[in-house]
Formats: C-alpha cells, sequence, structure tokens
C-alpha cells in the first residue's frame, strides 16, 4: 500500500508518498480499505513539529478515515464490505494518512447512505469536537444562547447546526466574507469580527463555543450571564483563565477531543435526518498532499479539506 509519511520535521514539502506493508488488525480491530481522508489544522502544526503529540519522525499524520471494511477479524460490529468512518486512536498515531488503516471498530460507525466517502471523513475530528464541547460539556438545551467562535472554520460550522438541532439561539462570529456561508448552515445571528467587537455586539451568552484562542478566550468573559460556560476547543489547560471565570462565577472548560461511539452516533442521527452536513471547500488526489497542507498553514478555511484515494 502507499502512505503518506515524512522523515523530518517542517513543511508541506516534508510529506512524501512511499510504498509500506499493510498493517496487521489485532482482535476487535477491523482493517480499513480508505476512500478518503479529512485533514486538520492540527496534522499541519504536527508536520512543522509545533509539539510532539505523536513523537518525532518518521511518522504517518492522519485520524479522520472514511472506506470500506477489508477485514473484521474478532469483532460482530463490522463485516467486510461495510462502509465505515470515524477517528481512531486519538491523540495516539492512527497512521491514516495511507490507503489502508487498521482501527478499532468501537471508534468507527456506519456510513451514512446520504454522505459520499469525502464528505463522512470530513466529519470525524469537527463533528466529535463540537459534540463534546456542545452536548457533554456545554449541556446546551433548547433556548440557550449560544456563541460560536469561528463559525466558518471546520468545528465552527458544524457546532451551528448541533446548537441549533439542540434548540439553541446561535450567534457566531465570522469575517464579513464568510456572512452568507455561515447563514446557509442556521446561524441567527453573524458578528463580523473585522469590523465589530464581538464585547460590543453580544451579550447574555449561556455557552460559548470557542476555536480561536488568544485573547477570544479571555475577553469571553464579557458576554457571558451568571453562570454562564466557555468551553474551549484551544486553551485546554489554563489554570490563570479557569480561576479569572470562577472567580467571576463562570465556569470554564478546555476539550481535547476523544473517540467517542455515543457521540459519533449522535452525528449519523443528524446526518440521517438531515440536520447536519460537513462543507469540503476543496479536495486533493493522495499525491498532492503538499498542496493540501499549504492552504492548512494558509488558514481562514471555509469547512474542510479532503484527499481522496
Amino acid at each position: 500500500m502507499r502512505v503518506i509519511t515524512q522523515q523530518t520535521l517542517g513543511g508541506p514539502e516534508v510529506l512524501t508518498v512511499v510504498d509500506a506493508p499493510e498493517p496487521q488488525p489485532f482482535p476487535t480491530e477491523v482493517l480499513v480499505r480508505v476512500k478518503a481522508i479529512g485533514l486538520n489544522p492540527l496534522e499541519a502544526r504536527l508536520r512543522a513539529g509545533e509539539f510532539p503529540l505523536i513523537g518525532r519522525p518518521p511518522f504517518i499524520l492522519g485520524w479522520d478515515i472514511s472506506g470500506v471494511v477489508e477485514e473484521a477479524p474478532g469483532t460482530w460490529r463490522f463485516r467486510p464490505g461495510d462502509e465505515v468512518f470515524g477517528m481512531p486512536l486519538f491523540p495516539r498515531a492512527a497512521s491514516a494518512y495511507a490507503e489502508v488503516v487498521s482501527a478499532p471498530a468501537l471508534h468507527l460507525a456506519r456510513k451514512p447512505a446520504s454522505l459520499s466517502h469525502v464528505e463522512a471523513s470530513a466529519l470525524p475530528v469537527v463533528g466529535l469536537t463540537a459534540w463534546q464541547g456542545l452536548v457533554d460539556l456545554g449541556g446546551v438545551k433548547e433556548g440557550d444562547r449560544v456563541l460560536v467562535h469561528g463559525g466558518g472554520g471546520g468545528v465552527g460550522h458544524v457546532a451551528i447546526q448541533i446548537a441549533k438541532a439542540l434548540g439553541a439561539y446561535v450567534i457566531t462570529t465570522a469575517g464579513g466574507s464568510k456572512r452568507t456561508f455561515v447563514e446557509e448552515f442556521g446561524a441567527d445571528e453573524v458578528v463580523d469580527y473585522t469590523a465589530v467587537d464581538f464585547t460590543d455586539a453580544v451579550r447574555d451568552i449561556d455557552v460559548v463555543l470557542d476555536t480561536i484562542g488568544g485573547d477570544t478566550v479571555e475577553r469571553s468573559l464579557e458576554v457571558l450571564r451568571p453562570g454562564g460556560h466557555l468551553v474551549t476547543a484551544v486553551a485546554e489547560e489554563d489554570a490563570e483563565l479557569i480561576a479569572r471565570y470562577e472567580a467571576a462565577g463562570m465556569r470554564f472548560s478546555g476539550i481535547a477531543v476523544q473517540p467517542d461511539p455515543d457521540a459519533l452516533r449522535g452525528l449519523v442521527e443528524l446526518v440521517e435526518q438531515g440536520r447536519l452536513r460537513v462543507h469540503v471547500q476543496e479536495t486533493f488526489p493522495f499525491e498532492r498532499v503538499a498542496e493540501a497542507h499549504r492552504l492548512l498553514d494558509a488558514g481562514h478555511l471555509q469547512g474542510k479539506l479532503v484527499l481522496t484515494v
């Protein structure tokens, strides 16, 4: 099989397509013939060596996959021929930039028929992050006012839809060029952060979901109502910020996404109900991974990028 690996840390040019032996699944794992691979900004940071989540090179990046089960030894969950998708093993290396991936069956779900493999591969990391942030940590309920920072991004546009499905009134920050995009996904209000300070435009928020980090997290304290909750996917552990929020009578939670079969099934249900879709900005053939990573490095994406295999 072919894999995308790197021998050194650096820019997109370090990513190389090479031949490698197929992995051997353990009992309870399945062997998946990959059809599409979702790309995430985290992978560009790991490639560049910004933090050593999966160790030093050589390694194979990636977690988001959609494909077809080839082998399913010792598990009743899937059979060969089943179409599946998921985010196996995170934060351990899943080596998903590959034509074949071995993954725990519990970390996968059956691909909804309404989603192509490209769309399905784009959903797991962003969908699970948004679900765990809004449902599990945020406890969003009908009538809540939710602020999603970065509504035009991968996590953001999915979070808008999940919050709407929970019955929330959703406000999002987004650049002016993304206004129509986020409104199409259900945002009730859009704050153009290039023209307006969100702390002047927003008040009485029950739950903030942050995908931006930096001083956005700090300043979000100003828009929460008493007892409000900030959930951030960026600043997971910041003792000083936690203390500030608690002193003000607010809650602060950081989320590190993890495989979650219940949440994955929840995402599937929303997709099947027609209440959730994922936007793919652009697809790239497997061999053009470096080009895709240059777009990851540039940022300001609408939705997701996907490699096709």
